[in-house]
């Protein structure tokens, strides 16, 4: 039998990634799904390249990956951007883990999540990697406490790729529809260290807080690169997700947040909605319930997440 590509193989960099990365520079891997699957068109395209232009402004080189023709693009150039926001709806597969070989092998055009964009950059040679919000343990994966309900077990893949992927990742926080404190138990069975920037209890992603105590707080960019270059040299295997919270002009009250997530979720529960449609469901109903304010705060936080990303980049970069 021949043996098919490799993850490294089917790589396909923007020749402005590799020289990057062949001279030392700062590289920042971005996701592609909230191009395909998480914003409607302008505003998907408004929002991939505002983050990238944050990451350049902050002295590094963005790297937005996606999948086409069988390979791993780690570089769009403008008219891919263009392509994934304006591409048809249920054209764009969705890539993870589990469906990265699904995707490779049907040829089309895939968006990445945070595992599939982590390995892709990996593989390629980046370390630091931004997205808004990363997968966790779902509300009922593990069961409801006094129902005889049957636990779902869905549990994003996400949590054990940053168990197994030696990489940072730089978002704002854990999405708020989830259930954080469990996401952060799994996240620490991982062995993944997880930092608040700037405040001791862990952003609430629509809100600057999440009402949950950090397992680590550090004051400033500064101290998490000293810690992400300690727990990266160890060669300990697993990532590290620093969290770092919306800008406050964009962010939404922490008591108006967690009361919004709330009427979603009971609302989603009295409509029956669950599996893959349930996240897409809830945040819809969040920013109706908000009157957008939601998805104001949700661009805010991917770009400022992807010029923190730049900064610390620029920090390890430093060395």
């Amino acid at each position: 039998m021949t043996i098919p590509p490799s993850v490294t193989d089917r790589l396909l960099l923007r020749s402005e990634v590799a020289n990057a990365l062949a001279e030392g520079r700062p590289v920042v891997a971005l996701e592609s799904t909230l191009i395909s699957h998480g914003l409607p068109y302008p505003r998907n395209l408004e929002v991939a390249s505002d983050s990238e232009a944050a990451i350049r402004e902050s002295g590094a080189v963005p790297a937005t990956v996606a999948i086409h023709g069988g390979r791993l693009l780690v570089g769009l150039a403008p008219e891919a951007l263009e392509a994934l926001a304006t591409a048809p709806t249920g054209s764009v597969r969705k890539a993870a883990r589990p469906s990265l070989a699904i995707a490779l092998a049907d040829g089309g055009w895939a968006a990445t999540t945070v595992s599939a964009t982590m390995i892709a950059a990996r593989a390629a040679g980046i370390t630091v990697f931004a997205t808004g919000g990363i997968g966790g343990v779902h509300r009922g994966a593990l069961g409801v406490p006094g129902s005889s309900t049957a636990p779902t077990l869905d549990i994003s893949s996400d949590l054990q790729e940053l168990g197994r992927t030696s990489m940072v990742v730089v978002c704002a926080g854990p999405k708020a529809i989830l259930d954080v404190p469990a996401t952060l138990e799994y996240l620490e069975t991982q062995g993944v260290p997880v930092i608040s920037v700037g405040q001791d209890e862990l952003p609430g992603f629509f809100a600057r807080s999440s009402g949950i105590p950090a397992p680590y707080a550090a004051p400033d960019l500064a101290a998490v690169a000293e810690v992400v270059r300690t727990h990266l040299g160890l060669g300990l295997g697993s990532g590290v997700l620093v969290a770092v919270p919306v800008p406050g002009d964009r962010a939404l009250p922490d008591a108006v947040a967690r009361e919004a997530v709330a009427r979603a979720i009971a609302d989603a529960d009295a409509a029956g909605i669950g599996g893959p449609a349930l996240t897409p469901w809830l945040l819809a109903r969040i920013a109706e319930i908000t009157d957008g304010a939601s998805i104001a705060a949700n661009t805010a936080l991917i770009v400022n997440d992807a010029r923190q990303a730049g900064r610390l980049a620029v920090l390890l970069a430093s060395d």
